[in-house]
């Protein structure tokens, strides 16, 4: 049996002098326009005046031996090669940008000359003639080992077994295989430094969010916590260097902790120093490393210093998915629950079970079913491409299994228009109801185990997604139904009261899942980060006015009154307050700094 190969990255931070000779190579060997960049660096400033210290870190695609990116492309455009390699080809790209949503580490961008998604992708070319990647055979001071890291023999084998090295969010369960030597935790955890609009050498592009250090979303004790949690061994450090990190108050350098003082708190400065620690060796770890509360402590003191990003690349994934994403989610909840909910009401005789009436309601569905897919398409860097989703699958990719799921609905939905309005009682038949709204929350639901394949989103791995955009379908539908049924549409009269019933219950399940999701603790920084966005940064008054009062709070308060307008008008309230709230779900988790 032939050896396995498996290639890999190590970045010796001893040696790199930030140069930015990898970027120029790699931008020469792919030809790549201006304003992207497929390997680019960091600058990191600690320190005060004269005592201080800049660190680069040289950042690309991390090849992940469990790489999120080629799950949950929908035509397989990335691939794990059987050298470790994760490929790309252009020529197979949809331009639907879900890889860069599932990238927990910024390494995939647009091409604005393809049109199509591009990273790093290990020179395959070279290595398949012999050669190293250009970035390795350019660096002046060997800072970029490249190789296979399974041979004992080779260079980069042989530093990962000997030195202490580190890899980017290792808790995210994707197996890196980019790692650094004497890598700094406020170049590898990117919610350590603010992205500022101003930098040293350049300006940050315009769709960057950049953070004023007066509004400090830093959660420095959680992410001390997550950090002690993790395989990260931590290193030591001289206290009389180490500064802080969140650009608080001067004199604590801190909103985020209670200190409060500036001075470090007692168990800290009593915590007795670790060795110099990294990731990914046994050898690594200290006796020490055992102690959880010693490990915060010092997980604590590593992130407490006083850095500042002086030099950056503007992160090309920011916001992605735009108001197409956003919008398509809405009409989808309206297209399902409009089914899903007419399919029950005359499944269980709520209502009687009329071919027309079902008709009518099934035209409705398909009109904001056909709505999202023009949705969908519009978002597509290569619209022309779209239906290569359904010829060229990837069976892995939510996307693809969502995709398979609107057509076969659509194809329903047809039967269900055509049949009905020819009164063919099939329509109505229980088998058919009961298929209807199987499609109908098929349809409400996969998008939830969509965002789930998006590493890099952490807000979006809520386990109650799938639960909650059933919830928003029952809204969305519920809705309207009572509008129409209360201006007077033939065939939805009947359809009010229960209606308005689905109405407030969905109301009151998504005003319970929306306070589980954003109020409640998180397990990720950039999770709680983007809730806190969400409540208090920039996204707060679409939140509170839009998705709270004007989508929860006035439209039950207008279904208690029990007036039909009312109801009427419960909806067209809840219908905008869901849309309020799609925007502020979508947008804000892909806010957050990845890199």
């Amino acid at each position: 049996m032939a050896p396995i190969t498996n290639y890999g990255f190590v970045i010796d931070n001893r040696k790199c002098i930030g140069c930015h000779a990898c970027t120029v190579a790699c931008k020469g060997e792919h030809d790549d326009p201006i304003g992207v960049n497929k390997t680019w660096v960091k600058y990191i400033e600690k320190g005060e005046f004269p005592n201080t210290n800049r660190n680069f870190s040289v950042m690309r695609c991390n090849h992940c031996d469990d790489s999120p990116c080629t799950d949950v492309c929908p035509v397989t455009a990335l691939w794990e090669r059987e050298d470790g390699i994760v490929d790309f080809d252009p020529e197979r790209c949809i331009g639907c940008k879900a890889c860069m949503q599932g990238c927990p580490y910024d390494a995939l961008y647009i091409d604005p000359n393809t049109e199509t998604a591009a990273k790093c992708n290990y020179c395959s070319h070279r290595v398949d003639s012999g050669r190293e990647p250009a970035c390795v055979t350019v660096c002046p001071e060997d800072a970029i080992l490249a190789g296979d890291q399974e041979n004992a023999d080779t260079e980069i084998s042989r530093t990962i077994s000997r030195e202490e090295v580190q890899a980017r969010k290792p808790e995210k369960g994707t197996e890196p295989k980019l790692f650094y030597v004497d890598g700094d935790e406020g170049s590898t955890t990117p919610g350590t430094t603010a992205r500022e609009e101003h930098y040293m050498w350049s300006d940050a592009p315009h769709q960057v969010e950049t953070e004023g250090a007066e509004v400090p979303d830093f959660d420095l004790q959680k992410a001390a916590e997550s950090l002690a949690e993790s395989d990260v061994a931590l290193g030591g450090g001289d206290d009389e260097s180490e500064a802080r990190a969140d650009g608080g108050n001067p004199d604590c350098g801190c909103d985020s902790c209670a200190c409060g003082t500036g001075e470090k708190s007692e168990s800290a400065a009593n915590a007795d120093p670790l060795s110099d620690g990294g990731y990914g060796t046994a050898a690594a770890a200290t006796s020490n490393d055992d102690d959880s509360k010693g490990r915060t402590e010092r997980a604590y003191e590593l992130l407490h210093e006083e850095a500042k990003r002086v030099y950056d690349v503007g992160e090309s994934h920011y916001q992605s998915w735009g108001w197409e994403v956003y919008s398509y989610t809405w009409t989808k909840g309206i297209s399902a629950g409009t089914l899903l909910l007419s399919a029950l009401f005359m499944l269980f005789g709520v209502v009687d079970p009329d071919p027309i009436t079902f008709a009518a309601s099934a035209l409705v569905s398909s009109l904001f079913l056909a709505a999202t897919g023009v949705l969908l398409i519009l978002d597509l860097e290569q619209p022309t491409r779209f239906h290569w989703v359904l010829l060229r699958p990837n069976w892995n990719s939510w996307l693809v299994k969502g995709a398979y799921i609107i057509t076969v609905a659509g194809a329903y939905l047809g039967f269900a228009v055509v049949g009905g309005f020819l009164g063919v009682e099939a329509v109505v038949h229980p088998v058919s109801l009961g298929v209807g709204a199987v499609l109908g929350a098929a349809t409400a639901v996969y998008t939830a185990f969509l965002f789930s394949q998006s590493k890099g989103r952490d807000l979006w791995q809520s386990p109650a997604m799938p639960l909650h955009m059933f919830a928003q379908s029952v809204i969305a539908g519920g809705g309207t139904l009572v509008i129409l049924g209360v201006v007077g549409v033939p065939g939805f009269g009947e359809m009010v009261g229960p209606s308005a019933l689905a109405l407030g219950a969905g109301l009151v399940l998504h005003a319970v899942l929306v306070a589980s999701e954003i109020f409640t603790p998180h397990q990720t920084e950039d999770a709680e980060e983007a809730a806190a966005r969400i409540t208090r940064g920039r996204f707060r008054t679409a939140f509170w006015a839009g998705g709270v009062v004007v989508g929860i709070v006035l439209p039950l308060a207008a279904l208690a009154v029990g007036s039909p307008a009312l109801a009427a008008a419960a909806g067209a309230l809840a219908l905008a307050g869901l849309f309020a709230f799609e925007y502020c779900w979508i947008t804000a988790p892909q806010t957050i700094s990845l890199a």
